[in-house]
């Protein structure tokens, strides 16, 4: 199954921002990559290059690759409302997504992983496609063989940030998805018209 697999430190670089989990080293060296990064100076991007850069940002935040990524934005497209908002709600409909979401795993990733390994159920069925779209009403869990793990149990912690589209049951390690979020209620920073205006060339 492809994906990203190369060193997400370097990625965080080239945005300035922890869009692939860990942050800490950025404090330390917010330079971009490469043996000269310390010396080059950040040019001012371009119109495309912007543009570029949002959907590629987007695309490792959501750990999907491009042919998958503009299928998504394809059937966005198909929707009625806003492009951008759907291609959002989309991307966070996403079975793997919703398991990080509610705090079952602590990465997108770990998420991915969990989905593909047989460990999640929607509605009672077992779903091993990380890019499964959910749709509201439907509900989440981990298979009963699956809940004493201790990489599931370790994951789940009442501190865990909160979604108010998905209500999640940590005692019963249960999540149901409400309704596609709002754009305001994603936290995720991408400036998803730019991607619109990208593919509308």
């Amino acid at each position: 199954m492809a994906r990203y697999n190369g060193p997400k430190t370097k990625i965080s670089r080239i945005f300035g921002e922890p869009i692939l989990g860990n942050g800490k080293w950025l404090g330390k060296n917010s330079n971009p990559p490469g043996q000269h990064g310390e010396k080059r100076k950040r040019k001012s991007l371009g119109e495309y290059a912007l543009q570029l850069r949002e959907k590629q940002k987007a695309k490792y935040t959501y750990g999907v690759l491009e042919k998958q990524f503009r299928k998504t934005f394809e059937e966005a497209a198909r929707r009625k409302g806003v492009t951008g908002e759907n291609l959002i709600q989309l991307l966070e409909a996403r079975l793997d997504n919703t398991v990080f979401r509610m705090g079952i795993a602590p990465s997108r990733p770990a998420a991915r992983q969990l989905v593909s390994h047989k460990h999640v159920e929607v509605n009672g069925k077992v779903v091993n496609v990380p890019s499964f779209q959910l749709k509201p009403g439907d509900v989440v869990t981990i298979k009963v063989s699956s809940k004493e793990r201790a990489s599931i149990a370790g994951a789940i912690r009442g501190k865990n940030p909160k979604y108010n589209w998905i209500d999640f049951n940590e005692t019963a390690v249960k999540g149901t998805f409400i309704a596609y979020p709002e754009r305001e209620s994603v936290p995720e920073n991408i400036k998803e018209q730019l991607i619109v205006e990208l593919y509308s060339k």
